[in-house]
């Protein structure tokens, strides 16, 4: 019988460890460098000439700034909720099952919006929008920036979903029916509460990638429909200060807030 090989570790191999370091300083430091300037207490957007809070007082006091965060939190809380729970619903739907005709095109089209770029979704939701518009009258307003919203994030909160099942022992279950649980009582008392890590991870990616989202949202918003990322891309079309430095990164400390209580949230599940 052949000897079976060692799995390769590639944290091992040659190259790897400085390679890892650059990539993370690549992607760092540009990071860091924003939230330095953003305590910039003079006008260069680029040069650091002392330390104060002055730019994030200016942020807290522009308006167009709250209008952009309500209509972000309006979108991102309801694609949110609406594509996790569908998320869920076809997590269970393609592992709680028996193979079915049709469960790998399910899967591939579930998951489709992860490999197609992103314009080429933007265009074809706003085809899709202006087709319901021209035909039909229907325009929802910021609905429509909620349903491209959901749509896009459902494959985002799908996947830690399904890992989560995948990794769950089915023998639980099966105990639960042996007692004489009905398959809700079993789901309920059983399969939802090992599923809330997976469902909180999902949550928390869906979440971010709409929060985040620029490309789709700049196609299919319309006025007064601009959200935080669309706000910051406005300003950079201005004369630049240290407002947007400051902007910039209040949107990442709620996202890393965001994450960070996700992931206890998880292990603490564990």
């Amino acid at each position: 019988m052949a000897k079976r090989r060692p799995p390769i570790d590639i944290k091992a191999q040659p190259g790897f460890r400085g390679a890892a370091y650059i990539c993370v300083i690549l992607l760092y430091i540009p990071i860091i460098m924003l939230m330095i300037l953003s305590l910039n207490s003079g006008e260069a957007v680029g040069k650091f000439q002392g330390v104060s809070l002055r730019w994030y007082a200016t942020a807290l006091q522009n308006k167009e700034f709250y209008s952009a965060a309500r209509n972000t939190i309006t979108i991102t809380v309801f694609a949110t909720i609406v594509s996790t729970i569908l998320a869920t619903l076809a997590a269970i739907g393609t592992t709680r099952v028996k193979p079915w005709r049709g469960l790998g095109a399910a899967f591939m089209v579930i998951n489709l919006p992860l490999m197609v770029p992103e314009i080429i979704t933007a265009v074809a939701t706003l085809s899709f929008f202006a087709l319901l518009a021209g035909a039909l009258g229907l325009n929802f307003g910021i609905g429509n920036l909620i349903l491209a919203h959901t749509v896009f994030c459902v494959p985002f909160a799908y996947m830690p979903i399904r890992a989560r099942l995948e990794d769950m022992d089915l023998t639980l279950e099966s105990a639960a029916a042996d007692l004489y649980a009905t398959p809700w009582n079993a789901f309920r008392r059983i399969t939802l509460p090992l599923l809330v890590p997976g469902i909180a991870s999902g949550g928390a990616l869906a979440f971010i990638t709409s929060f985040d989202d620029f490309t789709i949202t700049q196609l299919v918003a319309g006025p007064g429909q601009t959200t935080l990322p669309l706000f910051i891309w406005g300003q950079t079309r201005k004369p630049m200060t240290p407002e947007i430095n400051a902007i910039s990164t209040i949107l990442l400390l709620v996202s890393i807030v965001f994450v960070a209580s996700s992931f206890a949230i998880a292990r603490r599940r564990k």
